[in-house]
């Protein structure tokens, strides 16, 4: 279906042409003739579907209807759960209401107030996140009650997010449900996101298009599995062989993030990374060059899983396996976007394995899995391979919070002053407790400066005497220290990429169990010479037997009572053990 079949306003049809839109993606041909007919919809449908556009041109229909019978302009809000998200449907509204005079504003947080504020004036269009929206309705600066539209995207991301409550709050806060169109917008249709719509829509229309696991289906994936010590070998070896114009990197951690932007930029390429603790205008800046093409690769965290729209990637690549199966949908989802193709590479080592059977139970297939000569990626020059990572990454890239706010403290850091550690610098050692040589006993203490030193002078005396008592003692210091030949072995052998080549899938994931599960020490009780004697590792504390003599039992004035009270208990012990054997 193309967008001329819809009835569109003239002004609207102007706007779809600006954006290059032709033809109605499925989830458009499905949910534009229902959402224009003013009725409360449910749609679930993937990432990079075309989904935003629906809820964009149903609110610009209303507005340009509203122009042309002279009547006060419908008010909309859009609720997103990322601020990456938020700023991207500000610019898709933007694009489509080229040719209406409609102001939209974003609003989020990480950053001021002073700009948003004045957006707020005028403003037709509201799109945010959950928690600066609720921050300006507390202020009274925002009035839920005038909104005409209210569209709920990426419930699900949202509610894994925690911000359930937050957009139960925004519901009741809303006019009554039958003044007002609500489109919610889902990847996945769960009990939650249901039961939220059958409280707060109207007969809701329940849509469900392209789930999530299918976009899969169209990208071309490929697994390596490589053993730790390895992987940026075979990663560097995987970059050289795609020649990929552009590429996103998803890591688990975010040190992780940051260390491999900087190893991949000393081997000459032009990379960046992507993370939540940046700041707003940079994290706005790196993925604006990213879309302009200034920057080639992004290495992120799954942060940017969602909300990020970079037309034309090329290759997604997982170099850390995630721990959430559902992300590796979200992450790969970046590529084959609109009905494109793409690619996926994952590298798979023994710290994140345990991830890949959930996601391919998930996806309903097995990753292909792809091998490579070892002769091939072992003799790739690492530039950055004698480089550790305090020696890639300064203090200030890496604690960001401290970075980029001045007034941030920290009371558990030793540079709770905002003053950066210099390796290059002579800091003051600290005072020893030993006497000082230019000391005089004899010397008056003058009492409003030396007392001070007069107090520790006494202190460094109880200090003395407590090591020479130290020294004297008969007691062996290494009594309570473990041999050397009782201390576990954790050093085990590893295995090479060829040997683990030929290893059949048990037999892997066996040998990563090894290698990642530890293990366990082996050794023999020893038992104490003495009642008082220190245990050692592995050993138990010996049981402790009490006479009744020993007892204040002996000396109760109703002694015979207790004896006959203790004999029943331990017949009653016995019978009882009796018929449990039974």
């Amino acid at each position: 279906m193309k967008f001329t079949q819809l009835p569109f306003h003239e002004n609207v049809v102007k706007g779809i042409e600006a954006a290059g839109f032709s033809e109605c993606t499925k989830v458009q041909e499905k949910v534009l003739p229902i959402s224009l007919k003013n009725r409360d919809l449910m749609v679930q449908s993937k990432t990079g579907s075309g989904k935003t556009a629906v809820y964009l041109l149903t609110i610009l229909q209303k507005i340009a209807i509203a122009i042309d019978n002279n009547e006060a302009l419908p008010k909309a809000l859009i609720v997103a759960p990322t601020r990456e998200l938020a700023v991207q449907i500000k610019q898709d509204a933007k694009l489509l209401s080229s040719n209406l005079k409609v102001h939209v504003g974003v609003f989020y947080g990480g950053v001021g107030y002073e700009k948003q504020d004045k957006a707020l004036k005028n403003c037709d269009i509201f799109v945010g996140t959950p928690g600066r929206l609720l921050d300006y309705q507390k202020s009274r600066k925002i009035d839920f009650k005038q909104f005409d539209i209210f569209v709920l995207d990426e419930a699900d991301r949202m509610f894994d997010m925690g911000f359930f409550p937050d957009v139960q709050k925004m519901f009741s806060l809303l006019k009554n449900k039958d003044q007002i169109q609500t489109m919610l917008f889902s990847a996945t249709l769960s009990v939650r996101v249901r039961n939220l719509a059958w409280s707060y829509m109207t007969e809701p229309v329940e849509i469900e298009v392209e789930p999530e696991e299918i976009c899969v289906d169209k990208i071309d994936q490929e697994l390596y599995h490589v053993a730790k010590d390895e992987k940026f070998q075979l990663f560097l070896y995987l970059m050289n062989k795609e020649k990929a114009t552009n590429a996103l990197i998803f890591t688990n951690t975010k040190a992780k993030a940051v260390e491999l932007s900087k190893r991949l930029s000393l081997n000459n390429f032009s990379t960046k990374y992507l993370m939540g603790d940046m700041s707003q205008s940079k994290r706005l800046s790196t993925i604006n060059r990213m879309k302009e093409g200034q920057i080639k690769f992004l290495v992120a965290t799954d942060v940017a899983a969602r909300g990020i729209q970079i037309d034309d990637l090329e290759l997604v690549i997982n170099y850390d396996i995630p721990e959430d199966f559902e992300n590796y949908v979200h992450r790969i989802g970046r590529t084959a976007r609109a009905g494109k193709t793409g690619k996926s590479i994952t590298l798979a080592c023994e710290e994140f394995i345990y991830g890949l059977e959930p996601i391919e139970k998930y996806i309903e297939m097995k990753i292909p899995v792809k091998w490579v000569d070892e002769e091939l990626f072992i003799g790739i020059e690492d530039k950055s391979k004698n480089l550790r990572f305090r020696d890639l990454v300064s203090e200030k890239e890496y604690a960001s919070k401290r970075n980029n706010n001045p007034n941030f403290k920290n009371s558990n850091s030793r540079n709770s002053k905002n003053k950066s550690f210099d390796k290059n610098k002579n800091y003051d050692k600290p005072k020893s407790f030993d006497k000082p040589n230019n000391f005089d006993k004899n010397k008056k203490v003058d009492k409003n400066n030396d007392i001070d030193k007069a107090k520790g002078l006494e202190k460094i005396k109880k200090f003395d005497k407590a090591r020479a008592a130290k020294n004297n003692s008969t007691e062996n210091p290494t009594q309570n220290r473990v041999n050397n030949s009782q201390k576990p072995n954790f050093s085990k052998p590893k295995k090479s990429y060829n040997d683990i080549q030929r290893l059949s899938l048990e037999e892997r994931l066996n040998y990563y169990k090894e290698q990642y599960g530890g293990t366990q020490m082996k050794g023999k009780t020893i038992k104490p010479k003495t009642p008082n004697a220190p245990l050692e590792r592995g050993q138990r504390p010996a049981k402790l037997e009490v006479s009744m003599k020993d007892t204040h039992v002996s000396k109760h004035p109703n002694k015979a009572k207790v004896d006959n009270k203790i004999n029943k208990m331990g017949l009653f012990k016995k019978i009882f053990t009796k018929i449990t054997k039974k």
